[in-house]
């Protein structure tokens, strides 16, 4: 799985993004204090305890460099950066009975126009699966001979 490279002064300034979710009845934003350890203990059951640790990593930046979708109070997604490494994008995950309706294309095109605001030029998307899904999304490319990247020796949990 390569990483991916996005050229964020290519994005436009604009929010519009979140409208699609929020018709929904969805809400984009960044988590505060309070909700933290709600947010870790969600994607821990739902994606596994590394993208837990990284999304406690994102909590823990000031500013906070995570946003999260919920409806009705409960959370139905996030996207994190700045978590593996400076300029990274992700871990991102929606639950699977809210995907395909625009929350994780809104939830990437936040913290992609975050760091922009913040100052970076690119961003990169590290050990992408669904490459198409970013193409599409913000035109990232894929990074030739980047695999493992910065992923190499990192503890996979065995005894």
């Amino acid at each position: 799985m390569a990483d991916m490279l996005v050229r964020l002064f290519d994005l436009r300034d604009d929010w519009s993004h979140v409208a699609a979710p929020a018709a929904q009845g969805i809400v984009v934003r960044k988590p505060i204090g309070p909700e933290h350890d709600q947010v870790i203990a969600w994607v821990r059951a739902a994606f596994g305890a590394p993208w837990a640790s990284e999304v406690g990593v994102a909590l823990a930046n000031r500013p906070v460099s995570c946003f999260v979708a919920i409806l009705d109070d409960a959370l139905v997604g996030f996207a994190c950066y700045d978590a593996t490494a400076l300029g990274f994008f992700g871990p991102s995950g929606v639950a699977e009975a809210f995907r395909r309706r625009g929350i994780g294309a809104a939830l990437l095109r936040s913290c992609l126009l975050d760091m922009k605001l913040k100052g970076y030029g690119y961003a990169i998307i590290g050990g992408v699966g669904p490459g198409e899904f970013y193409r599409k999304i913000v035109g990232a490319t894929e990074i030739p001979d980047s695999t493992p990247g910065v992923y190499r020796g990192v503890l996979r949990g065995r005894p």
